[in-house]
């Protein structure tokens, strides 16, 4: 099993301090949210609890290695933990513990009730087995299970994780607690109570912000060129609904190279060429260029949908388009972002542009609770409204206080997790 993440068709995890980006950013965001309090700022920077286990399995030959884990649950101020699980080699506490903080952000910029959590195995998955994944899910799952539940944490797909491992995590969380259900996990299968609309949320959450943006400029899709880096979940349903919206794709990339029409692409082509297993660097008759190409490309519109850290200090004066939609995590360097500023460049922030995966998965856990199943026209219905007034409240602040749509998301988020931690009965996590 070679899953993908919703938004990331590889991963590499930047070489300073992830959480350390984090905290400063809450720092500087905090003077806008008016939050002077250092004891309460600190509190919303640092993580409620850690957990690190030992995971033991038998591998296929019968010989066994030790695994280690991760689940950090940052904030329940707002309600249960969310987050996802990763699996990579590079997982770290210091990453996770970062990744954890943003999803406290995150549901709190789209205003869902939920708080911030994250999880992670330290592992490479393309050496294990399908077999193998699975011993390590379930055990992973013995480890934590006394951590996680509907209604204190609830984790989720991310890197090298999906629906399949979902599935064998709410099947041993049910064997180990007799609690089932699967409201314990989202992005689970069809099958075993995932949500419709989960497979496209992330896009169309992004879809629904950008269309929100170009609108508030008077603006629209029509006739826009669009380049996309990433052609994963994310990046293919991207090209699929901005098509659709009347925009023309002239240039995408996998994890191998771009490829480039100025005239656009053949979007559908090119997915049943990735559904087939097939590489763009072995696309013979496609104009070819490497994989940042996209980036740099005289387009309208932007999407960066693969890897963390590609817009940098070093290459941000080198991007043409004036719209920027962060549909992958981490995108931009601080040093970037401070040159697209400068230059007037709009940038859809990842904690709004690309919510709308952990917006759906709150929708899932909804169903699960009260034994429904909604209709992908509901779930996208929903989804549509949750991000337009997340956008709307976001670039309202941005205008008054003349700063970044990114400052402002998280001035928002700060100010909604500072409420919830100041009120008088603020969730309290079952034990």
């Amino acid at each position: 099993m070679r899953a993908r993440a919703d938004n990331e068709e590889e991963y590499e995890m930047e070489t300073e301090s992830a959480y350390a980006r984090f905290a400063a950013i809450v720092d500087s965001a905090s003077r806008i949210a008016g939050i002077t309090d250092p004891v309460l700022l600190e509190r919303m920077k640092t993580p409620e609890r850690i957990h690190e286990v030992s995971i033991p399995i038998t591998l296929d030959d019968g010989t066994q290695q030790l695994f280690t884990g991760y689940r950090v649950e940052h904030s329940s101020a707002r309600g249960p933990y969310k987050g996802g699980i990763r699996y990579h080699p590079n997982v770290s506490l210091d990453e996770v513990k970062a990744l954890a903080g943003w999803m406290t952000i995150k549901t709190a910029v789209v205003d869902i009730p939920m708080g911030g959590g994250k999880g992670g195995i330290k592992v490479d998955p393309r050496k294990l087995s399908v077999h193998e994944l699975e011993a390590l899910t379930r055990t992973y799952t013995d480890m934590i299970a006394r951590d996680i539940g509907p209604d204190v944490d609830i984790p989720a797909p991310d890197v090298n994780t999906d629906s399949q491992t979902m599935d064998w995590l709410s099947d041993e969380y049910e064997k180990v607690t007799g609690i089932g259900g699967g409201a314990v996990v989202t992005g689970k299968s069809i099958g075993h109570g995932g949500s419709l609309g989960r497979d496209t949320a992330t896009a169309q959450g992004g879809f629904e912000v950008l269309e929100a943006a170009l609108k508030s400029t008077g603006d629209s899709f029509g006739g826009k060129k669009v380049a996309i880096q990433g052609f994963g979940n994310a990046g293919a349903n991207a090209a699929v609904l901005v098509t659709r919206a009347g925009a023309i794709v002239t240039a995408v990339s996998d994890s191998t190279a771009a490829v480039i029409d100025p005239n656009g692409l053949d979007i559908d082509a090119l997915i049943s060429f990735k559904e087939r297993g097939g590489s763009f660097i072995d696309m013979v008759s496609a104009n070819k260029a490497s994989t940042e190409q996209p980036l740099f490309e005289p387009v309208d519109i932007l999407i960066p949908a693969a890897l963390e850290g590609q817009i940098t200090g070093a290459n941000a004066e080198r991007v043409q388009a004036p719209w920027i939609v962060e549909l992958a995590n981490g995108p931009t360097t601080p040093e970037a972002d401070a040159i697209l500023e400068r230059r007037g460049i709009t940038v859809l922030p990842d904690i709004l542009a690309n919510a709308g995966g952990v917006v759906v998965s709150y929708f899932e856990w909804l169903q699960n609770k009260h034994a429904e199943h909604w209709l992908r026209e509901e779930v996208e219905a929903r989804l549509a409204v949750t991000m337009r007034y997340a956008f709307d409240a976001v670039s309202k602040l941005a205008a008054e206080r003349h700063v970044s749509l990114r400052v402002a998301a998280y001035a928002i988020a700060l100010q909604r997790v500072a409420a919830a931690i100041r009120s008088e009965r603020p969730f309290a996590v079952p034990r």
